[in-house]
C-alpha cells in the first residue's frame, strides 16, 4: 500500500471523475493508496480544503502559508497554534524559503518561516519544508530555531547529497516527487540511491510536477506509484519494498506507527 506524503487535493481537476471528489477517492482506494497528506498553501483556501477532506479518515492535513504567497493573511504563531490543534492537522506548512519566485528584500519570508517553526514546536508537530534556491538559508534558519525538536519533511527534494545529509542531521526526512523520474534530475537520482532506507518518503505534489510518463500533464495522487517504481529501479530493489519503507517512514514520523 502506498502513501502520498504531499498533495493538494483542493486544487486537483476532478473533471475526469465527474467532478465528484467521492468518485476520485474511490479510484485512489482502488489504486492501493492508503493514506494522503493534503498540504495547505494559504489560509484563505484552508477552510474549504479542510471541509473537502473532513469525512475521509485516510486524509490528514497541514496548516500554513507557502513562502511565495504574497496577497493573503500572514498568520502569527498563535493563530497557527490555534488552527493546528484540530486533530485533522498533523503538520505545519508548507513553509520555508523560495528565492526563485520571490525577489528583493525577503526578510518577511524569513520571519514567516521562523513563525511556522515556533508554531510547530509549540504543537509538537512536524514541519513541511519548501526550499528553492535557498538551501543555505533554509538550513541556517532550521538550525537557529531548533526545528530538529520536531523534524519534518524536505518536500519535493531538488538538492544534492550534501544538503540531504545536513537536513537529516536536523531530523528531517527527504521526500521525492515526480521530478526524480526526469532524465535530467541526476543529482536527485543520486540522493534517491544513497538515502538511508529509514529516511525517505514519496509524494506527488499533485496537481503539479507529474512524473514520467505524464510529465507536463495534470498530476494526481494515483501517480505516486510511478515515483515508487522509479526509486525501486534506482535502488535495485522492488516496488513493494519502496512502498513499504516509505509507508513505515511516514507513520513513524507522524507517530502513527
Amino acid at each position: 500500500m502506498l502513501i502520498d506524503s504531499h498533495c493538494h487535493l483542493d486544487r486537483i481537476d476532478l473533471k475526469p471523475y465527474q467532478n465528484d471528489f467521492g468518485c476520485f477517492m474511490q479510484k485512489v482506494t482502488d489504486s492501493q493508496i492508503e493514506y494522503l497528506l493534503c498540504i495547505a498553501i494559504d489560509l484563505e483556501a484552508y477552510p474549504a480544503m479542510l471541509a473537502r477532506v473532513a469525512d475521509y479518515p485516510q486524509i490528514s492535513v497541514s496548516v500554513g502559508v507557502h513562502p511565495n504567497e504574497h496577497e493573503g493573511h500572514d498568520p502569527s504563531a498563535e493563530e497557527l497554534i490555534e488552527l493546528g490543534q484540530n486533530p485533522k492537522v498533523i503538520a505545519i506548512g508548507e513553509t520555508g524559503l523560495d528565492y526563485f519566485r520571490s525577489e528583493g528584500d525577503l526578510s518577511w519570508q524569513h520571519q514567516r518561516f521562523r513563525t511556522h517553526i515556533a508554531a510547530a514546536k509549540a504543537l509538537k508537530k512536524p514541519l513541511i519544508i519548501h526550499t528553492r534556491e535557498a538551501k543555505d538559508d533554509t538550513l541556517k534558519i532550521l538550525a537557529e530555531e531548533g526545528a530538529a525538536d520536531v523534524g519534518g519533511i524536505i518536500h519535493c527534494f531538488t538538492e544534492d547529497w550534501e544538503f540531504a545529509q545536513r537536513a537529516m542531521d536536523l531530523n528531517f526526512y527527504i521526500s521525492f516527487s515526480g521530478i526524480v523520474t526526469f532524465n535530467n534530475a541526476t543529482a536527485i537520482k543520486d540522493v534517491a540511491q544513497r538515502i538511508p532506507a529509514d529516511r525517505f518518503l514519496i509524494e506527488t505534489d499533485s496537481p503539479y510536477l507529474a512524473p514520467v510518463p505524464f510529465r507536463g500533464k495534470t498530476n494526481y495522487p494515483l501517480y505516486v506509484r510511478h515515483v515508487a517504481e522509479h526509486i525501486a529501479q534506482l535502488r535495485g530493489t522492488t516496488f513493494e519494498e519502496v512502498a513499504q519503507l516509505s509507508r513505515d517512514n511516514f507513520y513513524r514520523l507522524f507517530g502513527m506507527a
